[in-house]
C-alpha cells in the first residue's frame, strides 16, 4: 500500500501540479494533508480518485483562509495525522513541515521538497509582514514558537529516507538547513497548455503573487522610469501599494482567467522575473509560449533560463539594473523556438519518468510487481 502527502490543498499552484503528477503514478493512493478546501473540483478530476485525510486543523473555523496563521499548531496537528499501518511507501510533496507526520514502522518516506520553509529558516520577517491577520499578539506568539516549529521540521527531515529537490538551488538549501543530500528532479511544466507565438507586441509581462518577497516593486519602479508598457497579472497583499506607485503605462489585471494569461504570455515582448525563487514555474510557462525572460540572476531562474539564448539576467536586484537589462534586451534578437525547446526539457512525461526511475531505484522491493500507469 502506497500513500501520498502534501502540505495543504487550498489552491492550485506549482506544488499542486507536482502532486497531480504523483497522482498519475499512484492514482488510488490515500492522500494526507494538513488542511483541504471543501471545493475540491477546483483541482480537476484527478483528486476524486483519492481518499483525502486531513489533520485536526481542518476543524478550525475559516481554516481555508487562515491556515498560515495556524503555523504554531502544525506540529501538534501532524503528530495526530498518522499514516495507516501497512503503508510501505509514503511519497510527500512538501514546502512546509508535513515531512514530520507520523508514519508506521517499515514505511519508506521519500520527500519531494519544494523548499525548506523560508518562514522558519530564512524569511520570518517577510512571513510576518504578509500575515497581517495575525495581529500584534499573534506575531509575538509566532516569534516565540518558531524555534519549536523549526526544531520539529528538522526532526521530521531527519526521519525522511530520501530527499528530492526541485532544483539545485533547493538541494543546496536542504544541505544547509537539514544537513541532507538531495537528488534533483525538476518539476513538470505543462508546456502544451500554452500558445506558442513568434509575433510579439510592444508590452512586457509580470505574472506573480503580489507579496513582498517577489519584488514586483522593482519592476514597477523600472517601468515607471523607462515608460514602457507593463502588464501585471496576479494579486496579493502588495496590490494596492503597487498600484499607488505605478504610472499609467503599468496595468494591473488581477487574477486573470487562464485564457487571458495564455494570451499575455504568447504576445508579450518579454517576461519580467525580479524575485528569487526556489525554482519558478512562470519563466518556463513564458518560454513555452516562445517568450524570452528577463530575470534576476539568482535562484532557480539560473537553472531554467539560458542567458543570451532564451533570456538574459540582471545582476543586481534593483530598478536601475532591470532598466539596463531591458535596454540590452531590446538590442538583441532571441529565437522564440529556442525558448519553446527549453520549456520542453521540463515536460510532465519527463518528470513522471524520472520520478518512477528514482522510486524504483530506492524502493525496489516495495515496487516490485507494481502496475505502473502509462508515463507519457
Amino acid at each position: 500500500m502506497n500513500s501520498l502527502a502534501h502540505h495543504w490543498l487550498v489552491a492550485e499552484r506549482g506544488g499542486e501540479k507536482v502532486l497531480q503528477s504523483f497522482s498519475t503514478l499512484f492514482p488510488q493512493a490515500t492522500l494526507y494533508t494538513l488542511v483541504a478546501t471543501g471545493d475540491q473540483e477546483r483541482f480537476g478530476s484527478w483528486l476524486s480518485g483519492h481518499s483525502v485525510i486531513t489533520s485536526p486543523l481542518q476543524r478550525f473555523p475559516t481554516v481555508e483562509r487562515r491556515y498560515k496563521a495556524l503555523l504554531p499548531f502544525f506540529p501538534w496537528a501532524l503528530k495526530r495525522l498518522k499514516v495507516k499501518p501497512g503503508t510501505k511507501l509514503l511519497l510527500s510533496s512538501d514546502a512546509s513541515v508535513v515531512k514530520g507526520m507520523q508514519i508506521p514502522e517499515g514505511c519508506l518516506h521519500v520527500c519531494y521538497c519544494h523548499s525548506p520553509p523560508r518562514y522558519l529558516w530564512e524569511m520570518q520577517d517577510t512571513y510576518l509582514q504578509q500575515s497581517s491577520g495575525l495581529g500584534c499578539f499573534g506575531k509575538t506568539v509566532f516569534k516565540a514558537v518558531t524555534p519549536y516549529v523549526r526544531a520539529f521540521d528538522r526532526k521530521g527531515a531527519d526521519r525522511v529516507d530520501h530527499f528530492i529537490a526541485n532544483s539545485q538551488f533547493v538541494a543546496e538549501r536542504i544541505q544547509r538547513c537539514y544537513g541532507r543530500e538531495a537528488a534533483v528532479i525538476y518539476p513538470p511544466v505543462a508546456f502544451d497548455d500554452f500558445n506558442y507565438c513568434e509575433c510579439k507586441e510592444e508590452f512586457y509581462l509580470v505574472v506573480s503573487e503580489l507579496v513582498p518577497y517577489k519584488r514586483i516593486d522593482i519592476a514597477v519602479d523600472a517601468f515607471n522610469r523607462n515608460g514602457k508598457r507593463l502588464l501585471i497579472i496576479g494579486s496579493g497583499s502588495e496590490l494596492e501599494h503597487l498600484k499607488s506607485l505605478a504610472q499609467p503605462n503599468i496595468e494591473f489585471l488581477g487574477r486573470a482567467p487562464f485564457d487571458t494569461l495564455k494570451q499575455a504570455y504568447s504576445k508579450c515582448r518579454a517576461f519580467i522575473f525580479p524575485g528569487i525563487e526556489d525554482f519558478g514555474i512562470t519563466p518556463l510557462e513564458a518560454q513555452a509560449s516562445g517568450t524570452p525572460v528577463i530575470a534576476y540572476g539568482e535562484g532557480g531562474a539560473l537553472e531554467t533560463v539560458i542567458d543570451a539564448e532564451t533570456g538574459l539576467f540582471f545582476d543586481a536586484q534593483t530598478a536601475d539594473s532591470l532598466v539596463d537589462a531591458v535596454d540590452r534586451f531590446e538590442g538583441m534578437q532571441l529565437d522564440p523556438l529556442a525558448c519553446r525547446r527549453q520549456a520542453e526539457r521540463f515536460s510532465e512525461p519527463r518528470f513522471r519518468l524520472e520520478m518512477k526511475e528514482f522510486l524504483v531505484k530506492v524502493a525496489p522491493d516495495i515496487l516490485d510487481g507494481y502496475d505502473w500507469p502509462a508515463i507519457g
